[in-house]
């Protein structure tokens, strides 16, 4: 069901919104061969406008069908409550089975950086690179990452923390479902409450709908915003905002001005 549900769902980002008839109509034959009483082609067209009605494939719709039931992320959350620490949130992700993705994966992909550090990253989904190394962010998109933040004096190694909204490396590069979101979302949240950051920058579409799944706002309208996030663990807000995602920037170079005026806002928001 699952499988078929990502069928659909790559459908409609593609943009179908019918579905075909299993043979093709031959409209030139239709209109050689047209009676003036077409009472059987009018019944037969408003036959294929029904069937297609009925089969016109609505997101809205998918995604409802696609959200986990309340078993699975009750056991999320309960693995996520039970952690104390990160070590033990790491332990307990690795011992989850509430997720088809680590069947699939070859390893969880947790955290990289300084966790004291003020600054948060939360990342999409690992590609080949992340999921090979067991490492957010390593792959050329990652060097990308690196560079941007390394130019408002922010590295891994003393003062910036990276994780991701979804630990596992969903196969074929595909897009994370809203099922496989929202079950990722309680460790993602405890995550947040144990690093207790000044400031979470969320990199990229997939990280933006793991922290606000009712949001439809896109990365291109709140990018250089800051706004607020009340963290369940932590019964506060904190600040957040969000960046385009670095495999964009690759395919897209003139967006880099865009990420340099918003790696700006966020130094001066860090020093202020």
């Amino acid at each position: 069901m699952q499988e078929l549900l990502n069928t659909l769902d790559n459908f409609v980002r593609a943009g179908v919104d019918e579905i075909i008839q299993d043979k093709a109509r031959n409209l030139l034959e239709e209109q050689h061969n047209k009676q003036p009483n077409n009472t059987k082609i009018i019944k037969q067209d408003v036959a294929s406008k029904n069937t297609n009605n009925q089969l016109n494939i609505k997101k809205e719709n998918l995604i409802s069908e696609a959200v986990p039931t309340n078993k699975l992320i009750l056991a999320a959350k309960d693995a996520a409550d039970k952690a104390r620490n990160l070590e033990e949130l790491k332990a307990n992700l690795a011992s989850f089975d509430g997720c088809a993705l680590a069947k699939t994966a070859n390893n969880l992909v947790f955290a990289d950086g300084n966790e004291n550090s003020d600054l948060l990253l939360i990342g999409e989904a690992p590609g080949a690179s992340e999921d090979e190394q067991g490492i957010p962010f390593c792959g050329i998109s990652g060097k990308l990452l690196d560079d941007i933040f390394k130019a408002i004096d922010r590295k891994r190694e003393t003062n910036l923390y990276i994780t991701n909204s979804i630990f596992w490396r969903p196969p074929g590069n595909r897009r994370p479902t809203a099922e496989e979101i929202a079950v990722c979302r309680p460790f993602v949240e405890k995550h947040i409450a144990l690093i207790d950051p000044k400031l979470i920058i969320l990199v990229g579409s997939t990280a933006l709908n793991s922290i606000f799944p009712e949001n439809e706002q896109t990365i291109s309208k709140i990018r250089g915003t800051f706004m607020k996030y009340k963290n369940p663990y932590l019964g506060k807000e904190l600040d957040i905002t969000a960046i385009f995602h670095p495999s964009y920037l690759l395919r897209q170079p003139g967006k880099k001005a865009v990420m340099w005026d918003d790696m700006l806002k966020v130094r001066n928001f860090l020093q202020g």
